[in-house]
């Protein structure tokens, strides 16, 4: 490398080329701090941190930054440009070049002679626990589920797609928790008592007013020789040989569990349990919901502000796939046209007269009103699919073929996804007409589908308790009909087991049977029409919307299937490997 400098630089002692950067030559005046302080960046920071109140202070303190005596601070700080404050605030959030930091690092050093001796205990101390907190923190982000595949994910895919395994990892260790809970608490203690384990017994407890036909509850299985596919059956529909193990309610007695001299009440443990995983589950989302909600605040921008960080600062640098590229200069060319699009509309909105108003609301309420039809047909549907499969699986069914018996099982299952796929379809189109602002016509969107999609899931336990409750003389014994259901929160369970399980069949048909043949052809085969459909696009929404159904069917259904959770833990694990690999 020359040794010459070139003109405007100058050489400090002993330095190296590499400083030429850091160091102007002494008649160049280096931007006043002053003026740094007054752009619009360091103000925002300023707004913000003045909401934080004594508390920034306070956690500076804690830092380990000191203050000098007050004689003493002004003569360390006269000269750097800086105001006083700037001593016992770190340095990176100060608009400073480089040889100011530096001086600015010097002098908080030099005061630590000002220091006593156990202030500088607990600088040292305080020093030494956040090292080892963040040391702890990257230790514990090698043992991540996933972390590798994720980071490959965002360094091709971006941060959008990152974020859908993101919480769909975030949900495997939700039911994970849950099944330890339910297992811990409720499945452990009565199954071993149940086989006298530990020296552990059930205590009877005396039923009150509850009559003698309603504590009884005799699973209706096939006598005598059983065919092969029955198991298939009672694998898939939770029947036969499942419906009395720990997997469903009806497995669990009102009885206590007598441990040595411990007495465990299991009913009241199934019930805290229950509240504490909702609660859990409750809190832990809405932290995550919080964490968003904050950037969210942070991003908060108006119309001119929003258009500059698209064009200047909305690249995401960690994708490095072509494809995954090209698909981020779409999504960025479709956010700017959607905000050139709602300017317009803006505009048009402004201008209409009084006809025209009339008749796009007149319009919006016929298009309100086919909303409201179709799902109500998708309700009815439900309505009368899980009835007519309700009363078949009440009779007899060892005269019905393997094939019938497992489509009478699965008929409200297969309705159900035939409205949450059909539904949305009509949605996408019928909101074109509506004539909304683009973001608008997203949120109604994401609204209607997730309302059906939840809706469903009500409608049929609606339908289910119309059969489980009657009006009849044959109900007031036990309140219910016990007779058709004498456990009825097993047969929800059930409902909710083959909801589980015909979701994931789906998904996995999904990606075998069309998402990856389709990703040969597109990839090996040059024929003209096959490139043009291209590669499957992944939708965020759309698979979110899809785990979020999933997710509400475990959660209304482990308190009537406390094994449920597992079940989800190990979907939602297959389907981490279902989605990624169309995507590596």
């Amino acid at each position: 490398m020359s040794e010459q400098l070139g003109p405007g630089t100058l050489r400090p002692p002993g330095g190296s080329d590499d400083d030429d950067v850091f160091f102007p030559v002494a008649n160049d005046t280096s931007p006043s701090v002053t003026f740094l302080q007054e752009l619009p960046s360091y103000r925002s920071i300023l707004r913000r941190r003045t909401s934080a109140g004594g508390t920034q202070d306070r956690r500076q303190n804690n830092h380990g930054f000191a203050r000098p005596p007050a004689g003493e601070k002004r003569n360390l700080v006269e000269g750097t440009g800086v105001e006083s404050e700037a001593v016992v605030r770190p340095i990176r959030e100060y608009a400073l070049n480089i040889p100011e930091k530096r001086r600015l690092r010097d002098i908080q050093e030099a005061n630590v002679k000002y220091l006593s001796g156990w202030d500088q205990w607990k600088q040292t101390r305080n020093k030494s626990w956040k090292k080892f907190l963040d040391e702890t923190k990257e230790l514990s982000s090698y043992l991540e589920l996933w972390r590798n595949d994720i980071h490959s994910i965002e360094g091709k895919f971006g941060t959008g797609i990152k974020s859908y395994f993101s919480f769909l990892r975030f949900l495997v260790l939700l039911n994970f928790i849950i099944f330890v809970l339910m297992f811990s608490f409720i499945t452990l203690p009565s199954t071993i008592s149940h086989y006298g384990v530990l020296n552990s017994s059930y205590v009877k407890v005396p039923p009150k007013g509850i009559e003698p036909q309603c504590r009884i509850y005799t699973i209706s299985g096939t006598k005598g020789l059983v065919y092969f596919y029955t198991y298939i059956i009672d694998l898939l529909s939770g029947t036969g040989f499942l419906e009395m193990t720990s997997l469903f309610y009806g497995y669990y007695t009102i009885d206590m569990v007598q441990f040595s001299v411990i007495k465990y009440n299991v009913p009241l443990a199934y019930l805290l349990t229950t509240l504490v995983y909702l609660s859990l589950s409750l809190i832990w989302i809405v932290k995550r919901s919080v964490e968003g909600f904050k950037q969210n605040l942070v991003r908060e921008e108006d119309q001119f502000q929003s258009y500059c960080n698209k064009i200047f600062a909305g690249w995401d640098f960690c994708i490095t796939d072509l494809n995954a590229s090209r698909r981020k200069h779409s999504s960025l060319q479709y956010e700017l046209k959607t905000d050139l699009e709602e300017e317009r509309l803006r505009q048009k909105k402004a201008g209409r007269t009084t006809e025209e108003k009339l008749r796009i609301y007149c319009l919006r309420l016929f298009l309100n009103i086919f909303v409201l039809a179709l799902l109500s047909v998708c309700f009815y549907s439900i309505y009368r699919a899980t009835i007519y499969s309700q009363e078949n699986i009440s009779n007899d069914s060892s005269k019905m073929t393997f094939e019938g018996n497992l489509l009478v099982q699965y008929l409200p299952s297969i309705v159900i996804t035939l409205a949450n796929f059909i539904a949305p379809l009509f949605f996408s189109y019928i909101i074109r007409l509506e004539e909304y602002s683009p973001a608008f016509e997203i949120r109604l969107t994401l609204m209607r589908c997730v309302f059906v999609r939840l809706a469903n899931i009500g409608v049929l336990l609606f339908s289910l308790g119309n059969r489980i409750v009657c009006a009849n003389k044959t109900c007031e014994a036990c309140g219910y009909n016990y007779k058709l259901y004498p456990c009825w929160e097993s047969r929800v369970g059930q409902e909710m087991y083959k909801l589980m399980i015909f979701d994931f069949i789906i998904i996995f048909a999904v990606a075998v049977f069309v998402d990856f043949p389709r990703k040969l052809l597109v990839t090996y085969c040059s024929y003209k029409p096959i490139q043009w459909c291209g590669l499957q696009e992944f939708g965020i929404p759309e698979n979110v919307l899809e785990i979020v159904y999933g997710q509400t069917i475990c959660w209304i259904g482990t308190f009537y299937s406390p094994v449920l959770p597992v079940i989800a833990t190990i979907k939602y694990f297959i389907v981490f490997y279902i989605k990624k690999h169309p995507l590596l």
